[in-house]
């Protein structure tokens, strides 16, 4: 099943807390996952990120927020119990706990209008919006996304706008940038030949060029799709160049039987379409720059312990 948002969870936390005692996040997460029937895949679903488990962050905010209302208190690192306010709300409990119910709470309302009127607030934008169903991290990591994926269309579009032999030179850069020719430069050159089954760049591996990597570039529009023949003329070129391996890359896409044919050939070709060439050469820095950097702290729980003191 789908893993509950984290305002949905507040609930099944405070529930988990019923019995008063002080419990480690470890076990209120173990007793919410019970109660909610997940399952172990559900508990292995990471953030988009892959920096931590969906489940483990939801859980965490759900606790956070509850924590802002005076109704969880924290008694040491990890450790949680119910304060009177919460064991009030569940002696007459409601059928749902969300961020709307925790405006009832003045420590809720007192911090949230602290975060409306801090100097990167408004009074129309909060740290959180009461509609949202993600955590902080989530909207963080969607928003990463959004910004990657239209960056990465935007670089396609300029590459498919360029010039053919402009995509030989990306294609040889990207994979000096991989890590291919030791990441040197010199490696690495445009042969400046074209056409079916031509060679359009090559990546020495090695310093004597005993071991090369032939390139093949086509430059398509969207919708466009290179066949088994453009892959068999391309094997047909590098079996004649006396080498076995090579790279095509296409601002398009291939068809099925061109992936099947690269599959069953003895030599080694690796495909690369137009949208894993945008991710590659965003990911690697090849046609981009970072223009900004955000980093995501959290309380270092080791210097503030004071029992290590």
């Amino acid at each position: 099943m789908a893993i509950p948002d984290f305002q949905s969870l507040m609930l099944p936390a405070l529930l988990a807390l019923a019995d008063g005692d002080e419990m480690p996040l470890s076990e209120l997460r173990t007793r919410i996952a019970t109660a909610e029937e997940l399952t172990p895949e559900d508990l292995r679903e990471m953030l988009p990120s892959g920096r931590q488990p969906t489940f483990t962050n939801r859980v965490s905010w759900a606790v956070v927020y509850l924590g802002f209302a005076g109704l969880v208190e924290k008694v040491r690192r990890g450790v949680y119990r119910l304060t009177t306010d919460g064991q009030a709300v569940l002696a007459d409990p409601p059928s749902r706990i969300d961020m709307n119910y925790l405006r009832k709470y003045p420590a809720y309302v007192v911090w949230r209008e602290g975060k409306a009127k801090s100097p990167t607030g408004n009074d129309d934008t909060d740290a959180q919006s009461a509609d949202s169903l993600d955590t902080p991290e989530e909207a963080l990591d969607k928003a990463a996304r959004f910004l990657r994926e239209s960056l990465e269309a935007e670089v396609l579009n300029r590459v498919r706008d360029a010039e053919p032999d402009f995509l030989e030179r990306v294609v040889v850069d990207l994979l000096i940038a991989m890590g291919y020719g030791g990441g040197d430069a010199a490696m690495g050159r445009v042969t400046g030949r074209s056409g079916d089954g031509g060679i359009d760049g090559t990546i020495r591996e090695d310093t004597l060029g005993l071991d090369e990597v032939y390139l093949q570039a086509k430059r398509y529009g969207d919708g466009n799709t290179v066949g088994e023949g453009d892959l068999r003329n391309f094997a047909g070129a590098i079996d004649a160049a006396g080498t076995t391996k090579g790279v095509f890359v296409t601002t398009a896409s291939f068809t099925r039987a061109a992936r099947n044919y690269v599959a069953r050939s003895p030599k080694r070709i690796i495909l690369i379409d137009g949208e894993e060439l945008a991710r590659l050469m965003v990911q690697h820095g090849i046609g981009v720059r970072t223009r900004v950097r955000h980093e995501v702290k959290r309380i270092d729980e080791d210097y503030f312990d004071q029992e290590t003191l």
